[in-house]
């Protein structure tokens, strides 16, 4: 069984929904679980949040956290998916935003960087990875798995 089917699985069992805020993963996450069967029981909405006016607009990220903490970092990441489930109303989100390569890297936030919001029925968790400069494709399926794999551990 993927990653994925495991997922809609759970959250079928439970009666949840599931949204995505999606930056570096350009809807990776979304495209994942519509792979699988029965994902419309699971998934209304999700957002492919690319640029930093469409954060503020669709999920309420305020541009003076954008400008205090720079738009990859945990405090965006935070209000990403805090906005989602505002918006949604789903009862689990996930939020991705970060620099996937191969340029947009600096020395403080470097190629490969990615920072993640979890929404589970209220809690909210915030996490960084650093994937390394592994080519752009690569970052966005680790980072891609790290949602699959960081939800599930959760939701068990």
């Amino acid at each position: 069984m993927t990653k994925e089917e495991e997922l809609v699985n759970i959250l079928i069992e439970k009666s949840y929904h599931i949204s995505f805020a999606e930056s570096a993963t350009g809807g990776m996450l979304a495209a994942r679980l519509v792979n699988v069967s029965n994902a419309s029981k699971v998934l209304d909405e999700s957002f492919v949040t690319y640029a930093d006016e469409a954060k503020m607009k669709y999920l309420d990220v305020k541009r003076e956290t954008i400008e205090k903490y720079n738009v990859v970092s945990e405090e965006v990441a935070k209000e990403m998916v805090i906005g989602l489930a505002n918006n949604t109303k789903a009862n689990i989100c996930a939020s991705v935003t970060g620099v996937a390569g191969p340029t947009g890297g600096t020395e403080l936030i470097p190629v490969g960087m990615i920072c993640f919001g979890f929404y589970i029925n209220g809690k909210v968790i915030t996490k960084t990875n650093k994937f390394g400069d592994l080519g752009r494709n690569i970052v966005r399926q680790k980072a891609s798995d790290y949602v699959y794999d960081t939800l599930l551990e959760l939701l068990k």
